[in-house]
């Protein structure tokens, strides 16, 4: 029989924190993990007594180190852990190869040794600007390059039934598109479904777009120190404004371009982005690769 008031809402833990409850977890050497105070990203290199208590140091992916007291207050994959004194270390070559066996690209894939890079498909990714290229290589590159995929910035996304006529797709010349503010009722909805309603476009084209206003505000907003990302008022450039608010130079497009730089800074893997991002980029990496 159907319960016509629905499950009790204050059934089962409904206490639980966002991120879920602490796990307990050995400091294994090779473990990634991040301090959720400082941000700090790094493996387990070592795990010491000093001063009375038990010092875990991390290894970021530049070689810097740093010591943590032991305990909680970090995060594996996003997910709130407390480091406790790991097993007994087997020898060196064995820690060695844990590390290797942890070690991933800043996708979340996992790493592929000495890899070539492939000789490029004629399969392509366009994204809209210069910013979301570089985003897109700084976290899916390693991925690309062993796939052989170029992504290529569009400059905006106005003329994109031309874009798609003139590249001409074929099931062996996918093409996908990453279309910013892509939500019902926007310009970007309109000229994409027009885009999409071209012949050229019925079985060999993919677009997909995030919600995002610009592709900035697909990084995690924790990254810059905010809780969310602040509202810039109509009739003020968005991202001088961003920039104005972070209180950085904002005047010039080299103030834009510098900002830029400064924001891609903090993106350290894909654990930085928001899953809108991610979920559209991976689907169309997917597509591009897919054998016909």
């Amino acid at each position: 029989m159907t319960d016509r008031y629905g499950a009790d809402v204050l059934a089962g833990d409904w206490r639980k924190p966002p991120r879920g409850r602490s796990q307990q977890v050995p400091a294994e050497i090779g473990l990634v993990v991040e301090d959720v105070q400082t941000g700090w990203c790094g493996a387990v290199v070592s795990v010491e007594k000093s001063g009375g208590m038990r010092v875990v140091h991390l290894e970021d992916r530049h070689g810097r180190r740093r010591g943590f007291p032991m305990g909680p207050g970090f995060l594996i994959d996003g997910s709130p852990v407390e480091l406790i004194a790991p097993v007994p270390a087997a020898d060196a070559t064995a820690l060695q190869a844990a590390r290797d066996a942890a070690s991933r690209t800043a996708s979340g894939s996992r790493a592929v040794a000495d890899a070539p890079a492939r000789v490029a498909r004629g399969s392509r990714i366009f994204v809209e600007g210069k910013h979301d290229a570089e985003l897109v290589e700084k976290v899916w590159g390693a991925d690309l390059r062993v796939e052989g995929v170029v992504v290529e910035p569009l400059h905006g996304v106005d003329d994109l039934a031309a874009v798609i006529r003139d590249f001409a797709p074929t099931p062996e010349r996918r093409l996908g598109v990453l279309v910013d503010h892509l939500v019902p009722g926007t310009k970007e909805a309109r000229i994409v479904a027009e885009a999409l309603a071209i012949p050229q476009a019925r079985q060999d084209v993919l677009v997909l777009g995030h919600p995002y206003v610009d592709v900035w505000q697909s990084i995690r907003p924790e990254r810059l120190g905010w809780e969310k990302w602040p509202v810039i008022p109509r009739g003020t450039s968005w991202k001088h404004g961003i920039l104005a608010e972070l209180g950085w130079p904002h005047d010039t497009q080299a103030d834009v371009a510098t900002g830029w730089k400064r924001i891609l800074g903090t993106v350290r893997s894909y654990a930085d982005l928001q899953p809108e991002l991610l979920g559209r980029v991976e689907e169309l990496i997917d597509f591009v690769t897919a054998v016909p």
